[in-house]
């Protein structure tokens, strides 16, 4: 069977993928629909490697298959196999779809069973998705919805269109998962940059292929939590047309706390159960705590106490108390902080208004798709 090379279409359609790296390889990052399902564990790939440095490439590929072998071996056909009889349309890949992607197709085809594997692996899709977002944000025009802190800009654009995304929205947080601010971790760990860039990738692919004018995004800093833009966004970003979503400070505080705090507990809950206060408030006082410096020490202490008030408060019934130390940074903190990011803007937005009039507006932009 001939290696698979149709990058575009393999990403594009959410191939199933194994990816037969090693566990420390595949953390580093992957493609998104792809399961690691190795042909060598971390001790035993090492173990390989270093006989291949100390006794050259014949005598590691003999320890290789020395290492895996027996029930070892036949443990991971079984998966394999289990895997390619859920997803016959998937495929599989290693670092340059070289040696081991050879011998777990081998392997597989021994058992019975006839499993394509990428061409040039994990490398050589990545290299090429990198290559072509670049290409994408040169060549598309970039529409940011620009607001301040708590005015729902990602609920627009993740639920604008009855429900569903913005036609022509990409949704950088979710990615990122982290919800952008000082406050924004969520319970469930970031990806890796190269975990972000791929799925990243894999997004803009489904935009291009659906031939949409425009790319709207949420207007981001350099960084979403660890995760940083692609230098070619970063650029793209700073000449780009933007909208500006206005929400009233009541608003944007009761936006904030369902968010910020009822949701956040609610996620914590089904993670930690009885614990889950505890690590909500661990994480409530270090997501202020990391912002102390830009607060001053003064206005940290008081952040600190009102918030510590709000956590007695809430354990003893009344979450709303967070509400005060929830005004007080976004009046405080944030808006400063975003009327001088205004300030420093060299084209004015093309359109300003409530969330339901930025959303038409929106819709509207997203309706019209490019021409071939």
């Amino acid at each position: 069977m001939n290696p698979l090379d149709d990058f575009e279409s393999l990403l594009r359609d959410d191939t199933p993928l194994i990816d037969t790296r090693s566990p420390v390889e595949f953390a580093k990052g992957s493609l998104p629909t792809a399961i690691n399902l190795p042909l060598m564990m971390n001790d035993e790939r090492e173990a390989v490697g270093t006989c291949y440095k100390e006794h050259g490439q014949d005598v590691a590929v003999q320890l290789g298959h020395e290492l895996v072998s027996g029930d070892r071996k036949a443990q991971r056909i079984v998966a394999w196999q289990t895997f390619a009889s859920q997803h016959p349309e998937g495929a599989l890949f290693c670092f340059r779809g070289g040696m081991r992607s050879e011998i777990v197709q081998r392997w597989l085809k021994d058992a019975g069973v006839d499993y394509p594997r990428i061409k040039g692996g994990y490398k050589a899709m990545r290299r090429w998705l990198s290559e072509s977002t670049d290409q994408l944000i040169e060549h598309t025009p970039v529409l940011l919805l620009g607001g301040p802190t708590g005015a729902a800009k990602t609920r627009i654009l993740n639920e604008g269109n009855r429900g569903k995304p913005i036609p022509g929205s990409v949704d950088l947080e979710g990615l990122a998962n982290h919800r952008g601010s000082a406050f924004g971790r969520r319970v469930t760990e970031q990806p890796t940059q190269i975990g972000f860039e791929l799925a990243l990738g894999v997004q803009l692919l489904k935009h291009r292929h659906a031939k949409h004018q425009r790319l709207i995004l949420e207007d981001e800093g350099r960084l979403i939590g660890r995760c940083a833009l692609p230098l070619s966004l970063q650029a793209a970003r700073q000449d780009a047309d933007w909208v500006q979503l206005d929400a009233s400070v009541e608003a944007r505080i009761e936006h904030s706390y369902e968010n910020y705090i009822l949701q956040n507990l609610e996620d914590l809950m089904t993670q930690y159960a009885t614990r889950a206060f505890g690590h909500f408030a661990t994480g409530l006082l270090e997501s202020l705590e990391r912002i102390q410096k830009r607060l001053g020490g003064q206005r940290y202490a008081e952040l600190k106490a009102i918030m510590q008030d709000a956590l007695v408060a809430h354990e003893r019934g009344n979450p709303e108390a967070h509400k005060a130390w929830i005004n007080e940074l976004l009046t405080g903190y944030y808006d400063p902080m975003y009327e001088y990011q205004m300030n420093n803007r060299t084209k004015p937005p093309l359109f300003r208004g409530t969330e339901s009039e930025v959303t038409e507006y929106l819709l509207e932009a997203g309706a019209t798709l490019l021409t071939d």
